[in-house]
Parts: C-alpha cells; sequence; structure tokens
C-alpha cells in the first residue's frame, strides 16, 4: 500500500538558531575554541521540516519579524516545501532567536531562548485560520504559544492535536489542552512537572503516563533519554529500549520524534509503530551537526524503523 501524503499544520515557534559548538571540553566561564553555526530552527518550524521531509503537506503558522532574520527563514521554508501563507509578520518587531552551546560529546550544555514575537499569536488573530486547521489530517501546537491560545485552540480544533513541550520551563502552558490532545510526547522532566511524581525507572513512566491520559490525553510517548521511551494508550502500555545512536548534535531530536509521529498518525501506524518511528527520527537526527538532518526522508526513516524493530524483537 502506498503512503498516504497527508495534510498537516504546525502552530508555533521559528527561529534563527545560534548554535556553539566547542572543539574540546567546555570550560565554563572561560572563550571556547570551536564552531559557531546560524541555521533556521525553532521547535515547530523544525517539526514542520522534518514532517515535509517525511513526504508530508506542511502549513506553519508562526509569528516572524519583517527583520533579515525573519525573510531567510520564509526563504528556507518556502525552499523546502513549507507553506507559510498563514504566517503573522510584523514590521516593528525582532524575529524569534534561540542560542545554545554544546559539550563536546555534542549534548546541549545551555541554551537561551528570545521568543517575545510569538505573544502575537493571539486567540484573536488565530480565529479567522480554524477553518484551514481544522482541514488538516492532525494539527501540531508547540508550548512557545500563549497560554490562552493554547487553551483556544483545544477548544475550538476538530483536526486531531498533537503537541510539543518545548522546554521544562513551558510545559504547563499546555495543561488546558490536556483533555484535547491527541498525543502527547514530552520527556521525562516535563512529565514530572505535569504529573506532580517524580519518574525515575519505567513503572514511575508507566504511573505518570496513567495520570496523563486520566487528564484525558489519548496517546502519550514519554521520553525517558537513553533508556528509551512509554509508549501509552488505553489499556496498552509499550516500553521502547534506548537506541543505539551516533551523536552529533543533540539539538533537534525531539522536534524530529514529534514530526515522525504526525507522519505514523497519516499512515494509520499502531502506538507501538508510532512510538518506534518517533526514535527511528530522533536517532536519524542526532547523526547530523543540523538541527534538521538534511538526510532525512520516508525511505531512510523506514529502514531506521525495521532496524530498531529487529534489534528489540519487535514486531511491526
Amino acid at each position: 500500500m502506498p503512503l498516504r501524503r497527508g495534510k498537516i499544520a504546525v502552530v508555533g515557534g521559528a527561529n534563527m538558531d545560534i548554535g556553539g559548538f566547542p572543539s574540546a571540553a567546555l570550560v565554563s566561564g572561560d572563550s571556547n575554541p570551536g564552531q559557531v553555526r546560524m541555521s533556521v530552527g525553532g521547535v515547530g518550524r523544525n517539526i514542520a521540516e522534518n514532517a515535509a521531509r517525511l513526504g508530508l503537506e506542511v502549513e506553519l503558522i508562526t509569528a516572524l519579524g519583517a527583520d533579515a532574520n525573519g525573510r531567510a527563514i520564509l526563504e528556507d521554508c518556502a525552499a523546502k516545501g513549507i507553506g507559510m501563507r498563514s504566517c503573522r509578520i510584523e514590521e516593528n518587531e525582532r524575529t524569534s532567536v534561540y542560542l545554545f552551546i554544546d559539550d563536546a560529546k555534542g549534548d546541549m550544555n545551555c541554551a537561551v531562548n528570545d521568543m517575545q514575537i510569538q505573544r502575537l499569536l493571539t486567540p484573536e488573530w488565530i480565529e479567522p485560520r480554524l477553518g484551514l486547521l481544522n482541514s488538516m489530517d492532525a494539527v501540531c501546537i508547540d508550548a512557545n504559544l500563549p497560554e490562552e491560545t493554547i487553551a483556544y485552540l483545544a477548544g475550538e480544533l476538530t483536526a486531531p492535536l498533537f503537541a510539543d513541550a518545548v522546554s521544562a520551563a513551558k510545559v504547563q502552558r499546555l495543561r488546558p489542552a490536556l483533555p484535547k490532545m491527541y498525543s502527547f510526547k514530552p520527556n521525562r522532566l516535563e512529565a514530572e512537572l505535569l504529573t506532580g511524581m517524580q519518574i525515575n525507572d519505567m513503572i514511575d513512566a508507566s504511573e505518570a503516563a496513567r495520570r496523563l491520559m486520566d487528564a484525558g490525553v489519548k496517546r502519550v510517548y514519554l521520553s525517558m533519554g537513553a533508556m528509551g521511551a512509554l509508549c501509552a494508550e488505553g489499556m496498552q502500555c509499550a516500553f521502547l529500549p534506548g537506541v543505539e545512536r551516533n551523536l552529533v548534535n543533540a539539538t533537534g531530536a525531539g522536534d524530529a520524534f514529534s514530526a515522525a509521529l504526525l507522519w505514523a498518525h497519516v499512515q494509520g501506524m499502531s502506538l507501538q509503530e508510532s512510538g518506534i518511528a518517533g526514535m527511528a527520527a530522533a536517532s536519524i537526527a542526532v547523526e547530523s551537526i543540523e538541527t534538521v538532518n538534511p538526510d532525512m526522508n520516508e525511505k531512510i526513516l523506514k529502514e531506521r524503523m525495521a532496524a530498531i524493530a529487529a534489534r528489540c524483537n519487535l514486531r511491526r
């Protein structure tokens, strides 16, 4: 059966990424030799690009300044097949910027985000675009949106609602949307903050997933880092062990996971198969210094999924 192309919308952040990559062990409080790279980014935008690379038709709704960074994002997204006709562009605002520094192993050491412009994605501004959003196979929001906008979308959307927590600092904004979420992918810390419990192992993770489902989430994909991920829906609960990976840059792995969940939804995949798709996409993402691996595509994703399923002795 041929894969469905599918239509999705992503409502969330887009920014310029400035990344620092030290050539040796990072020394705090000092200047570190290495590389500094600029690229387009933002959780929502990264999800949109990964989804487009996986063959989905994607519309991105975000806020941009009418500045050089905003123009660069518009041009880059257009070149990658991401629809941008519904973006909010403001003359007197600066486009979001995300500044991060990795350690010598490729894991993020620290980051600063300037996402103030996303406050302009208000319910009043979103309302005329509900028709477009509800025509989609799925809509993904990220927690860069104002909390009132997240609550509004949760109440008004009829398309399946997916969500990405972005960070521990922003995950609480998603609480009003939990009763309407079809799919949610928190990491351990984000899940702890939403459930009010400590998560030390997969037994704890299963209880946290249960609490999120009791709040209304249909499918939970709880990432446990190197331990793997726990997938839950109804009475189903599947543990997917961690995947060996060639880590170059961990930034963007979660965005790839979220995009793969959208792709798997369009294909009608099961809970476990969708989780495998997410883990496969994340393992591909970290193999590139770019936030979105330019090698991401359906063929490579399916090959990685098959390898993960075989290694874990999982049936797909």
